[in-house]
């Protein structure tokens, strides 16, 4: 098929559901993919902080390729060996003591929401409410949708879920004056993505902290974006020192193959008991084994988080440098490969011009575009997207 007949296939058959650029992509190889006319990307965009390790990571997909070999889907009314295996991992290089599996970054943000709760009925007091910020984003579900402080999202969608308040995003005070004897937890993410690519100061989420542990509240952390090397950190709540009582996972998690995760200390995993909570597909071997074959190479094969880190900085280096000669560019902000540009001109223009000169990303919003290549990306690489993206934005001027 070429592309015209996808998109002509998919506004017929598919639920219109997003807002798609004109593009049938068709193969990945690395940071790089190819659409069914042949043309080359550079994809920054990396299915949306997904393929932490590019496309087809050889290691990724030997793995993919034995597992599915012996074993897709039991039930979760058995044991498999990728499933134990990767949760013990989780747990041996994170602080977390449970790991619940699950398909998605809104579905482990349900099993958060669902356990905070549970565990504060089971203490035996009235809490129920969980703080977010204004700007967050938790998935596309209706608790989700809810807990996220984005009107955009819940608008059609009326009666909310109740239980969900929202304070500014690095408002200490905010925080304080919310927190109640009605607050369950405080959830934040430590870098907003689908809000604009704003990061939390160590600041504030120490302040959350020690506002949650003083009144008897949880802290969560959303790192479904942030999490499994994305800010040159396993986890981004280690730039910090803050360590929360439950953090959800997806995205990177499997790199490429859809798997989430809910991680919580014992105490509060405990909460959980069988007939709590579930999911058929959640954990299974497939997935678990991709997820294995990540954080191998993450954790184990070579420097990809001092890579990450080191390009990161480059890349936020070079475009605070275009910035200066560039008055249409008003902020920049990022941590590791997760960068947010902020304009004055449309932001999706500047997309579609970059697909044009065979570069992917995507806007946020009309006014921020986020950059989310993979770990593994170059230096020549960025420096290519950076040279394109002032080309672009002065051809619009």
């Amino acid at each position: 098929m070429i592309t015209e007949e996808l998109v002509q296939g998919a506004k017929q058959y598919l639920m219109n559901t997003y807002t798609r650029y004109p593009l049938a992509l068709i193969r990945g190889q690395g940071t790089r993919v190819w659409d069914v006319e042949g043309r080359e990307y550079l994809d920054f965009l990396a299915g949306v902080a997904v393929n932490v390790l590019g496309h087809c990571h050889p290691k990724v997909t030997l793995a993919i390729q034995q597992q599915a070999q012996h074993l897709l889907q039991t039930s979760n009314l058995f044991y498999t060996e990728p499933q134990v295996r990767l949760a013990r991992v989780l747990v041996d290089h994170s602080f977390a003591g449970k790991v619940f599996f699950c398909n998605s970054g809104a579905e482990a943000n349900e099993a958060a929401i669902k356990l905070v709760r549970r565990w504060a009925q089971q203490a035996g007091d009235q809490r129920f409410e969980i703080i977010s910020m204004v700007n967050s984003f938790h998935g596309r579900t209706l608790a989700t949708i809810a807990a996220s402080g984005q009107e955009k999202l819940q608008k059609g969608f009326e009666p909310l879920m109740p239980g969900f308040r929202y304070v500014p995003f690095n408002d200490e005070k905010a925080v304080a004056e919310a927190v109640s004897a009605r607050t369950a937890a405080v959830l934040v993410e430590p870098v907003q993505g689908e809000g604009g690519i704003r990061v939390a100061t160590p600041g504030f989420l120490k302040a959350c902290r020690e506002i949650t542990r003083e009144r008897g509240a949880l802290l969560m952390f959303d790192e479904v974006q942030t999490g499994i090397g994305r800010t040159g950190k396993l986890f981004a709540y280690e730039h910090s020192g803050v360590v929360p009582d439950v953090m959800t996972l997806a995205k990177g998690l499997g790199g490429g193959m859809p798997i989430g995760a809910c991680l919580a200390t014992d105490s509060v995993a405990a909460a959980f008991t069988p007939g709590s909570h579930g999911s058929t597909l959640g954990g299974n071997p497939l997935a678990c084994a991709a997820a294995l074959a990540v954080l191998e190479v993450i954790l184990e094969d070579q420097d990809v988080l001092g890579h990450c880190a080191r390009m990161g900085e480059h890349f936020l280096k070079a475009l605070i440098e275009l910035q200066a000669g560039c008055p249409v560019i008003t902020h920049v902000e990022g941590l590791g490969l997760m960068i947010g540009v902020e304009v004055t001109i449309n932001a999706r223009d500047i997309v579609q011009d970059l697909i044009k000169r065979g570069i992917l990303a995507n806007a946020t919003s009309e006014r921020m575009l986020r950059f989310v290549p993979p770990l593994l990306v170059s230096q020549a690489e960025i420096d290519r997207v950076v040279l394109l993206l002032g080309e672009v934005i002065e051809a619009r001027r």
